[in-house]
């Protein structure tokens, strides 16, 4: 087994969001999931070798991610891919197909002279009704009024986009972590993702989706994926700051799919 942990999506050298690369590993789910609980880093990803045909013959991976955050395994973490995208690229080997483990999603890992990048398609979110007293109550912020209507979409883990008033609003929240994570579960949906719009244009977000506070993940690339499906367009997304480890996510938008890039460093 190798092990390497990198930061992603940091603004400045040794900043970021960590992630545990597992390379030459054949445990099982169980065993990667204790793994996951015990190392209690934000995200794992295990890199195995792809199978013979598989992905049929219009997408042929040469890896499969499995993802394993400490409470859960996960379908798809755009940091860790972004983590095992700087593993397995090089300037001799600069583009890579892969494929998550859980739904078996197809993505194109690239290196460019500004960083790395993930490029994927939007997926369906699933078809939930969302009541008008829900981003209140998840959020635990009574008479909350919301800058756009509540929506859920995904480019492979799905995520409730609440925008919120500004900055401060979102520094604020102390939302029902229980409460999101027991809705997430029924519903099929990744957790909550508030966000807000900054006086440069640039967006700010917090993921809740860790039953423990102080997991809260300081960089969601698939949130930056998910609000580029939503505005239909590119676009920078600031999170972190509050947690002491700042981090950028730039998201592009081309035709029908999306890139999700930033810095992936190694500790």
């Amino acid at each position: 087994m190798k092990i390497q942990q990198l930061l992603c999506f940091g603004t400045v050298p040794g900043g970021g969001n960590a992630a545990l690369v597992v390379q030459h590993d054949h445990s099982s789910a169980d065993q990667r999931q204790r793994f996951a609980r015990e190392r209690q880093q934000p995200a794992c990803v295990f890199i195995d070798a792809a199978v013979d045909g598989e992905g049929g013959p219009a997408f042929v991976p040469n890896f499969v991610l499995d993802y394993y955050y400490p409470h859960a395994r996960s379908p798809l973490c755009l940091h860790a891919t972004l983590a095992a995208a700087r593993v397995l690229l090089s300037p001799a080997r600069p583009t890579l197909a892969v494929r998550t483990a859980v739904r078996g999603q197809p993505l194109t890992l690239a290196l460019r002279d500004d960083g790395v990048y993930i490029e994927l398609a939007p997926q369906a979110p699933p078809p939930v009704a969302i009541g008008a007293d829900l981003p209140a109550r998840l959020l635990a912020a009574p008479g909350l009024a919301l800058a756009s209507p509540p929506a859920i979409a995904s480019v492979g883990s799905p995520k409730l986009l609440l925008q919120v008033a500004d900055g401060a609003t979102l520094a604020a929240l102390r939302p029902d972590l229980p409460a999101i994570a027991a809705w997430g579960r029924e519903h099929g949906v990744s957790g909550v993702y508030a966000w807000c719009r900054r006086a440069d244009g640039a967006l700010e977000g917090r993921n809740f989706n860790h039953l423990d506070p102080a997991m809260e993940d300081s960089a969601t690339g698939v949130a930056a994926g998910a609000l580029a499906v939503l505005l239909g367009a590119g676009l920078t997304l600031y999170q972190g700051a509050g947690l002491g480890r700042p981090c950028r996510i730039h998201a592009r938008t081309g035709g029908e799919h999306i890139l999700i890039g930033g810095a992936a460093d190694f500790t």
